[in-house]
């Protein structure tokens, strides 16, 4: 991975390319709240952005109010880009508490939500804490309780069942950690919801299989950690298929590229082998990132598009920047190593 970020960083031309990037040995050993990598820079700035330094907040008719999910983002980007470790583990903490906790996942018996068991899940074993107890709740037990016989895991409400492929990829991806390992009938479940062009849907059971590329991103990298090496380069394939000659990816139904969809791909390509494909991604990305140039209070940031920063959007933007700017595959994620403070942009 060092000689990937380094490979990225010689082709960079967008914000920070006056700010010529260490290579990433350097930069680990650097010991400073200061940094020159991009997704360091980047995870600082988000740092910056949680609400009492704990949780992350959206914004909806003029209310903000605390989300969970964007939470949760976070603490996966912090670990993507091992730093702002002490702001990571204020996070977890808000996520672990019990109303926090039910608010987001459900209460276990009338309401439990699959997708957000999962990715909590993985976020609390990227961070190393003890999953079968947090916040008081099993939480491989109870998102193994949600896996139906056909082997997808599904909502249990009375609102209804809104789970799909990012759920079911992170269910794969979390439970391959434990000691059990992901059900077989689930890995099979989401390996047959290929779409026939190679790609991955994000809804399941649709008349038409349309491939997203979030939703094949995330089903990539769940089924090469799982051992679907074929099925997962199939994707792979058909991500770097939809590349725009600039690099970045549109989001399903879209035609401008994105960071949020082009992030998630980059991540995806990198941790997949597909390097040259996946630098492409990683410098669409990076061209999206405030400089030295922009406001102190903005360096680090990454915009959602080319049309600039914008506070509804750069928050989620610039979560999802990171993962694809570390190169780091959510299946080997970890908080271990990562550096407590959160570094700002070194700028002349």
């Amino acid at each position: 991975m060092q000689l990937r970020l380094r490979a990225a960083a010689l082709i960079v031309t967008g914000a920070l390319a006056a700010t010529a990037l260490l290579p990433a040995a350097t930069a680990a050993a650097d010991t400073t709240a200061t940094t020159r990598r991009p997704d360091a820079a980047a995870a600082g700035w988000l740092a910056g952005q949680l609400v009492d330094g704990n949780h992350l907040e959206t914004g909806f008719d003029g209310v903000s109010y605390p989300d969970q999910g964007l939470t949760v983002d976070a603490v996966l980007a912090f670990a993507a880009a091992r730093t702002a470790d002490q702001v990571a583990a204020n996070a977890t903490a808000w996520l672990a508490k019990p109303d926090i906790l039910a608010g987001y996942i459900g209460d276990g018996t009338t309401e439990a939500y699959a997708g957000a068991t999962a990715k909590l899940l993985l976020a609390a074993e990227v961070r190393g804490a003890d999953p079968a107890t947090f916040g008081g709740v099993d939480l491989p037990a109870r998102l193994r309780s949600l896996q139906t016989p056909a082997g997808r895991f599904s909502d249990r409400s009375q609102w209804g069942d809104y789970s799909n492929a990012f759920g079911q990829s992170y269910a794969l991806l979390a439970l391959n950690r434990t000691p059990a390992g992901a059900p077989a009938a689930a890995v099979d479940f989401l390996a047959a919801t290929q779409c026939a062009d190679g790609g991955y849907p994000l809804n399941f059971g649709q008349a038409t299989c349309a491939s997203d590329p979030d939703a094949t991103a995330l089903a990539a990298q769940a089924l090469a950690a799982t051992g679907r090496h074929a099925k997962a380069q199939a994707g792979l394939t058909w991500l770097a298929g939809h590349q725009l000659p600039d690099g970045g990816i549109a989001s399903g139904g879209a035609t401008t590229a994105n960071a949020n969809t082009t992030g998630l791909a980059a991540q995806a390509l990198l941790a997949g082998g597909r390097i040259a494909a996946g630098l492409k991604a990683w410098n669409f990305v990076a061209k999206l990132q405030a400089g030295c140039t922009a406001t102190p209070t903005d360096r680090g940031a990454v915009a959602y598009d080319a049309t600039g920063l914008n506070p509804a959007t750069t928050t989620r933007a610039t979560t999802q920047a990171v993962l694809g700017l570390s190169g780091t595959g959510l299946a080997h994620l970890t908080a271990a190593g990562a550096r407590p403070a959160a570094p700002t942009l070194t700028c002349p």
